[in-house]
């Protein structure tokens, strides 16, 4: 089982995207070279097809940053909501909040949570309202954790 820290949480939320750019800057290069290419020789529309190609490929590459972008403000705004729930624990416990560490990067009903100092696992329990919560003592089966600092 994978457990995170309220540190891994803060630091992880963001992913590399230099392939992307790259790409980008690839087909936006071969895009203006074609498109002079072609203003150079107007009969020869090889160029212009090629230029037209490059630009689907930087519009692919362009909607795939998009969805990405997306998707991180997603991650981010969920990860805004269990910060909170992992300082709240530590209060509640009396633990440092590096001693929490709980098994979803995101804050879901039903989820483990780990006080590290006194080895004891809880089950999240959320209301409808998402603003409070029960912690119910839970046994894992498999005590073998993975760490994610």
């Amino acid at each position: 089982m994978t457990f995170y820290t309220l540190n891994y949480i803060q630091n992880n939320q963001n992913t590399d995207r230099t392939i992307f750019y790259i790409l980008m800057l690839v087909a936006a290069s071969a895009m203006i070279i074609f498109t002079v290419l072609y203003l150079r020789d107007r009969f020869n529309t090889r160029y212009r097809d090629l230029g037209i190609i490059a630009l689907l490929f930087l519009l692919m590459f362009v909607g795939t940053q998009y969805e990405k972008y997306t998707q991180i403000n997603m991650q981010k705004s969920q990860a805004t909501q269990i910060i909170p729930f992992i300082k709240s624990v530590a209060r509640d416990e009396n633990v440092k909040t590096s001693d929490v560490l709980v098994n979803s990067t995101t804050l879901t009903d039903g989820m483990i949570v780990r006080i590290d100092s006194k080895n004891v696992d809880y089950q999240l329990n959320l209301n409808e309202d998402r603003n409070t919560y029960t912690l119910t003592q839970a046994h894992v089966i498999d005590h073998r954790v993975d760490v994610k600092n």
